[in-house]
């Protein structure tokens, strides 16, 4: 099936690994031109030679200013956008109780301002595609909270709230506007989360996988792939939603 993204101009944010990458890679597979961006130039960098994106940028989204110059660079490198993908890695790991006022603040900016940031500067350029898709990388946490990350409970809530919103209000300019809500995906954040909780993290993901409805851990690439739908000319009647890609682990009928 040809998605019609030969062409494209996307942004993909926090796209160095993990599902920015996936995600970055199913569109350039597509025909489509990807400006990806992460904190870290040197693996922004590297990855972006190794995918063969259209462009890339060292930006840190959660800080004022640098979402907005982000955008600015990659309109200019691909002459226009079309796709945006909002991405960031996730807040520090831990329960209310455990967690100091001040990590608040902090994933305010990383993961609900960063969103916020980038629609803003963006917003103009969708407008005049004609095939303006925006995709908000949330979790599945948003259905059903997940023990010990609070922060990304209720920062990534806030996103999938603001992306409703923006679906019905931009639903005129012909602009879609959906989630991604990942689950049991093998990347480095669920090493990452299993050490933050004081587990041996290849354990942890065969323990996971044997939990897991399908007997698995969800590939990067199945992310990218749902991703790329998304952001496809068949998808242009679909907005406002949340799709789980998390090989059925939600236990909610919704």
């Amino acid at each position: 099936m040809d998605l019609g993204l030969k062409g494209r101009k996307a942004l993909v944010t926090a796209a160095s690994k993990g599902l920015g990458r996936a995600c970055a890679e199913a569109l350039i597979a597509e025909g489509a031109d990807a400006f990806i961006s992460s904190r870290d130039p040197s693996s922004i960098e590297t990855t972006a030679k190794q995918i063969r994106a259209a462009g890339w940028m060292a930006a840190d989204v959660s800080r004022p200013g640098e979402p907005e110059a982000l955008v600015e660079a990659a309109v200019a490198s691909l002459s226009g956008l079309d796709v945006l993908v909002v991405n960031a890695g996730g807040p520090a790991p831990g329960t209310f109780q455990s967690t100091p006022l001040e990590q608040w603040e902090l994933a305010f900016h990383l993961t609900l301002m960063s969103a916020v940031r980038l629609m803003t500067a963006s917003l103009p350029h969708l407008k005049r595609s004609d095939q303006g898709r925006v995709v908000f990388i949330t979790s599945i946490s948003v259905r059903q909270p997940i023990p010990s990350i609070v922060l990304s409970n209720a920062m990534r809530s806030a996103v999938t709230s603001l992306a409703k919103t923006l679906s019905g209000e931009l639903a005129p300019d012909r602009i879609t506007i959906n989630c991604l809500a990942p689950n049991n995906i093998l990347t480095d954040r669920t090493r990452s989360l299993a050490i933050a909780a004081g587990q041996d993290p290849d354990e942890a993901i065969r323990r996971g996988a044997a939990q897991a409805p399908m007997g698995r851990l969800g590939d990067p690439s199945e992310f990218g792939a749902a991703c790329a739908f998304l952001c496809s000319k068949q998808a242009g009647y679909i907005t406002g939603q949340t799709l789980g890609v998390d090989g059925g682990t939600l236990v909610g009928v919704y």
